[in-house]
């Protein structure tokens, strides 16, 4: 077993003994001979096997894929500092500077622990969804980014179309079509050699003519708040509050999803948080 703090072995043990259940959202079970997060707390956190953590933290395993540290560093919580040594420790390199960036600060990763309740997301600058609370899987019926990385808004909606489920009574299908397409184009004002982002483009390009004529317009803006309604088959038509907050220092699109208390949308919000 590696000793070394500064191996990989070593930094996820010392970052995982630093945790407890509840920086997590994760409920203390049985007596703890040792402190911190058990290994197969870290790794339902992270999506993987505790037999795999065993062997990183037992130095057996010094290879793990960019998508497996970049979910042990959210999983662990960790500063974008953290999660470059993370990264170089297990001999890959860091995430590029002007690209698009996927890691979740620890602020937001307890934000999203202790606010399980609300349906909330975390998005990357591309729109693919990072994190997400059981509520929001549950209220989108989607499975949690955990078990399906990957999953991008902009091809749910202009590509597998998957996006009919929302209406926005506001604004309109079309107005948040445009919005999203514009946000994007502020994306691409500073990660247009980021060679995911370029993939995604050429995929809305090469898929949907709608993407490709909103992409023409040239429209650069923010997205902002709205009011949206989700056409629920267990509870039915769910209409909420959709917020964007900014996070300091990061590009991150952390959605919340919100309903006056006692309304109907509270109501089934609540029947969808505690079904089984």
């Amino acid at each position: 077993m590696s000793s070394d703090v500064h191996s990989l072995a070593g930094l996820i043990r010392v970052w995982r003994e630093r945790l407890v259940p509840s920086d997590v959202g994760l409920l203390s079970y049985g007596r703890r001979r040792t402190k911190g997060l058990r290994r197969e707390e870290l790794a339902q956190l992270a999506g993987v096997s505790s037999d795999y953590i065993t062997r990183l933290e037992q130095g057996r395993w010094q290879t793990p894929s960019p998508q497996v540290v970049a979910s042990l560093a959210r999983a662990l919580q960790l500063d974008r500092t953290e999660a470059d040594l993370l990264y170089r420790a297990a001999g890959l390199a860091t995430p590029c500077p002007g690209g698009i960036s996927h890691h979740i600060p620890p602020g937001v990763q307890r934000m999203l622990a202790r606010l399980a309740d609300l349906p909330l997301a975390v998005f990357a600058a591309d729109w693919t969804m990072l994190a997400a609370t059981p509520l929001h899987d549950r209220l989108f019926l989607r499975p949690s980014p955990m078990e399906v990385p990957g999953q991008n808004l902009a091809v749910d909606m202009f590509v597998n179309k998957t996006s009919m489920v929302v209406a926005y009574p506001e604004v309109g299908a079309d107005m948040f079509e445009r919005a999203i397409v514009a946000d994007l184009r502020r994306t691409a004002s500073y990660a247009v050699d980021d060679p995911g982002f370029a993939a995604l483009l050429e995929t809305l390009r090469n898929e949907s003519p709608r993407f490709v004529e909103l992409w023409a317009e040239g429209i650069v803006a923010a997205h902002q708040s709205l009011v949206l309604t989700v056409h629920h088959p267990d509870v039915g038509d769910v209409t909420v509050d959709s917020d964007m907050l900014t996070v300091p220092d990061s590009d991150l699109r952390v959605v919340v999803l919100t309903a006056a208390a006692g309304s109907d949308a509270a109501e089934k919000l609540e029947r969808l948080r505690t079904a089984t």
